[in-house]
């Protein structure tokens, strides 16, 4: 008889703290782990657990999982937010079939803040001991457990002086290729065999082994200010489009689709994109799409759903983007996790049909994508929890002790639809890529 697998059994403890840390200076300078926008998100520093999915059930093993996990832990936390307690940081492949890993990494400790509030989780692995030492009352030497003063724990490491990087065409992902692609998905779109395929390609180049990302972390987080800066296993990046957000049975997304660059050196070049993206059919049709495919897959789990009246142009430092809004209620409880595996991948970072465009681009596309365009988020004991797509983003590949340098691969990509011209495509990969390549610059 095959015996279930034993499920680790965590204790967290959570407890206030005193001043405002300073997230991205805690962060690890080699293998960050972050989430932040503005003055809401987290650090982990070190890992107790490391859950690792793969193939087209990866989000539903993972909720199962981490549902079980849940059940199972022993939590002590006087906060009581979304996101204190017990906490996994994760980042999901794009593709059924990718050889990336998917996983869901619980920090040994994780400093967190909303707003005006701030705490301290310890998390540790009791699955075969009942000695627990490692907790934020011992951490803070006798200070109340109700709330403790920043602990030295808390001191960050200076930071390292940066050496900048410059990316290239990728050996996989050239750009005539890219172009070419371009015109086989426009073809596919004119047989009727789908009306939208998202296409992307990729830039990379190489990095110190003991290069502090602390750097290229603030630097985003301090310019895109709409976007979630996150850092979960070499995944880097700041994305602007909430997957799902799912905090005490509400849900809320935002659906971005149609983009056009930005022009900081003119006031009028860039006020006359932003209007040539709210009128553009093309534009108006692709967005369309990826909001009802959304809406088609929270339906079942959700009640009162509703949308932005008009789509609106969002601003980011780097595009013009147009953006819709949702907000629902949920239907029973269903973690964060479940409603992101119903909805991915969404007409916004695949095409439509799904089926039809998801097969297009394996076909199409000379590489996997691994976690670009997949979900990156975190998910807490009760289910609740923050996903955006992995998008404006570089993966960087372990660290290994033989090298001196890490491979980090960029990536960027856009709707293709009938009429879309490749030129054009490729020029809006140019201004997706600027978030990386200025982070990562000098």
């Amino acid at each position: 008889m095959t015996r279930e697998p034993l499920v680790p059994k965590l204790k967290a403890v959570t407890r206030s703290l005193t001043e405002a840390p300073d997230l991205v200076a805690l962060a690890d300078p080699e293998h960050p782990l972050l989430w932040i926008r503005g003055d809401r998100g987290c650090v982990g520093i070190g890992e107790t657990l490391r859950l690792t999915f793969k193939g087209p059930d990866r989000f539903t093993d993972a909720a199962k999982k981490w549902r079980a996990i849940a059940k199972n832990a022993r939590i002590d936390d006087t906060v009581q937010m979304p996101g204190s307690g017990l906490m996994a940081l994760g980042t999901f492949a794009f593709a059924d079939h990718s050889g990336h890993e998917s996983v869901l990494i619980v920090p040994r400790i994780l400093v967190a803040r909303h707003r005006e509030a701030y705490w301290l989780t310890t998390i540790t692995d009791i699955t075969e001991t009942t000695d627990i030492t490692e907790t934020p009352e011992a951490a803070t030497a006798g200070n109340s457990p109700e709330t403790t003063a920043n602990p030295a724990i808390l001191t960050p490491e200076a930071p390292r002086p940066w050496q900048g990087i410059t990316f290239t065409e990728s050996t996989q992902s050239p750009i005539d290729a890219y172009l070419a692609g371009v015109r086989k998905a426009t073809e596919t779109i004119n047989k009727g065999e789908a009306e939208k395929i998202v296409l992307a390609r990729q830039i990379e180049s190489t990095i110190a082994k003991d290069a502090d990302l602390r750097t290229p972390l603030s630097r985003l987080a301090d310019r895109y200010l709409d976007c979630w800066t996150f850092a979960v296993d070499g995944l880097i990046g700041a994305s602007p489009e909430t997957l799902i957000r799912a905090t005490d049975g509400a849900v809320s997304a935002r659906v971005l689709a149609g983009t056009r660059g930005r022009h900081p050196e003119s006031e009028q070049r860039d006020a006359q994109a932003r209007d040539e993206l709210l009128t553009s059919s093309k534009e108006q049709h692709e967005h369309a799409f990826a909001v009802q495919s959304v809406v088609t897959a929270l339906s079942p789990y959700v009640n009162e759903l509703h949308t932005s009246e008009e789509p609106f142009p969002l601003q980011l430092p780097n595009v013009w983007h147009l953006a819709t809004d949702l907000g629902a209620t949920l239907k029973e409880h269903s973690s964060a996790l479940e409603l992101v595996g119903a909805i991915h991948p969404s007409a916004a970072i695949a095409g439509t049909p799904t089926a039809a465009a998801v097969a297009a681009i394996k076909e199409i596309e000379p590489f996997d994508r691994g976690r670009y365009s997949g979900a990156v988020g975190w998910i807490d004991a009760d289910g609740d929890g923050e996903w955006v797509i992995a998008l404006r983003c570089a993966q960087l590949d372990p660290a290994d002790h033989r090298n001196s340098s890490r491979r980090i691969i960029a990536s960027a990509g856009g709707g293709i639809v009938a009429g879309s011209d490749p030129e054009h495509e490729l020029r809006e990969t140019v201004s997706k890529f600027r978030p990386i390549t200025e982070a990562f610059g000098e």
